[in-house]
């Protein structure tokens, strides 16, 4: 059995993550922490730390995984490029999984994205449209940017434009258009609950407790 910490315990994916773990024999939350509590005794005792919160919080958390060698999962959107660079340090350390987005779905659309713009390479016209509620922090989404990266890896190149809408309780959908003179083809995911994230931060949390460190990403969890 995992022991389990939870960061960002009483925001939605925190708390959601909780009920979920609570609900599966594979994990005891040992620990959980919010705004204002201190993370470290609950960090120290777990087996695995799963991060939904800010991106300062995430590193301030993660710089505790890694004195006490825990292997975390991040979840968190909006890192800038140097957070990004200390949490690549910290994987040679620990094990860290890190994604913009935990939904086994939506990691399959990066797969089948990656194909479509490896096979229609620059014959067509590649656009990004995500949604997501008015709250949601970030534009455009840490998703939206890893589709962007994806399609530019894929072709060797070249900008590929999102546009984002921040409107009423949108869970989150993104699509991706190809498009041509002769065709267009459109790859959507729709998230239905937050509950595609929440699973899949437990899938990779059971991933990262028993791995060396590095940094893995939900392709690596799920074996894509």
């Amino acid at each position: 059995m995992i022991k389990l910490c939870v960061g960002g315990s009483k925001g939605k994916m925190g708390s959601r993550i909780i009920e979920l773990a609570k609900e599966n024999k594979g994990f005891e939350v040992t620990g959980e922490f919010d705004i204002g509590d201190d993370p470290k005794s609950a960090i120290e005792s777990c087996d695995c730390l799963i991060e939904f919160t800010s991106p300062e919080a995430t590193i301030e958390h993660l710089r505790i995984c890694r004195e006490f060698k825990k292997p975390v999962v991040i979840g968190t959107t909006g890192l800038s490029p140097a957070q990004i660079a200390e949490i690549e340090e910290a994987s040679k350390e620990i094990p860290v999984a890190l994604s913009p987005n935990m939904s086994i779905g939506v990691n399959l659309l990066f797969k089948m994205v990656s194909d479509a713009a490896k096979v229609l390479g620059h014959g067509y016209t590649i656009q990004i449209v995500e949604a997501h509620h008015e709250h949601k922090k970030d534009a455009p989404s840490g998703t939206a940017k890893e589709i962007a990266r994806i399609v530019k890896d894929a072709r060797g190149g070249g900008d590929v434009p999102i546009d984002s809408i921040r409107e009423g309780e949108i869970v989150g959908e993104h699509t991706v258009t190809f498009d041509s003179e002769l065709d267009m083809i459109e790859i959507t995911h729709s998230a239905k609950t937050r509950d595609i994230f929440a699973r899949g931060a437990l899938t990779a949390a059971k991933f990262a407790a028993g791995k060396p460190a590095g940094l893995y990403s939900m392709k690596d969890v799920l074996g894509l």
